[in-house]
């Protein structure tokens, strides 16, 4: 039996031509790129998306995605400005706007997005005081996107909001920091307090102004409490009688 009836050099051609073809053709998402290397050259476009050819193994495909990255960026130790210690955690987003330098530039530009982020933030919370650390925290936030987005700009990568997650602080700063919210509420009460008195006291001087350049509104005024008293549920009911009206009780004749 003859074996070379059996082997077909065009089928073997074909078989072999059509498994490259199927290894050379490659899909890539609507959110990708595909930076290709020919020859150790990148090729000046990125190519995506849809059905694109890579002629292995003369080309290299490297897949880059264009969504929005979340980088939650670890507790950081800080100390202020006012020398506090406080562990803050932060949150980035960003995306790659050009596909090309994120390769390029630099080697891995998630684990370097990601320790910049640490850096910056350790650096420009440094330079903050407490207080502005936990009232302040737009004005950071803005100043912290703004620096991690210039540098990241030459990797092909933009910022678009960095937000301080937490701020951790000390016991016995939260201790401190309530004791001090008591007093101020305290403080807060007791002014409150006094300017009700003073308003109070302003009125009753106006009230005794009035009545006292009107001596008949008087008599009204203690006629209408005696009515307001009689109309109580009481057994026995004591009032002051006008020094006046006495004292021809007591006049010799």
């Amino acid at each position: 039996m003859q074996t070379g009836a059996f082997f077909n050099p065009l089928l073997v051609v074909a078989v072999v031509v059509i498994f490259f073809i199927l290894n050379w053709i490659k899909v890539l998402k609507e959110y990708e790129r595909g930076v290709v290397f020919r020859l150790g050259r990148v090729l000046e476009q990125p190519k995506g998306p849809g059905l694109i050819l890579v002629l292995s193994p003369i080309d290299k495909l490297v897949r880059i995605g264009l969504r929005t990255i979340v980088l939650d960026v670890p507790p950081q130790d800080v100390i202020t400005r006012d020398n506090v210690s406080v562990k803050v955690n932060a949150v980035v987003y960003f995306r790659v706007v050009e596909p090309k330098k994120a390769v390029i530039e630099v080697q891995d530009y998630l684990y370097a997005t990601s320790q910049l982020s640490q850096t910056t933030l350790r650096s420009v919370l440094g330079q903050a005081e407490l207080d502005e650390l936990l009232s302040e925290r737009d004005k950071l936030n803005s100043r912290l996107q703004t620096i991690i987005d210039e540098h990241t700009d030459p990797w092909g990568i933009k910022v678009s909001m960095v937000e301080i997650k937490h701020v951790d602080l000390p016991q016995e700063m939260q201790r401190a920091m309530a004791k001090q919210a008591e007093a101020e509420r305290e403080r807060r009460a007791k002014i409150i307090h006094a300017e009700g008195e003073q308003q109070a006291s302003a009125k009753l001087l106006e009230a005794a102004n009035t009545l006292s350049q009107n001596p008949s509104t008087i008599q009204l005024r203690y006629l209408q409490t005696l009515v307001e008293i009689g109309a109580e549920n009481s057994s026995t009911i004591v009032f002051p009688m006008p020094i006046d009206l006495m004292k021809g009780l007591f006049e010799k004749k």
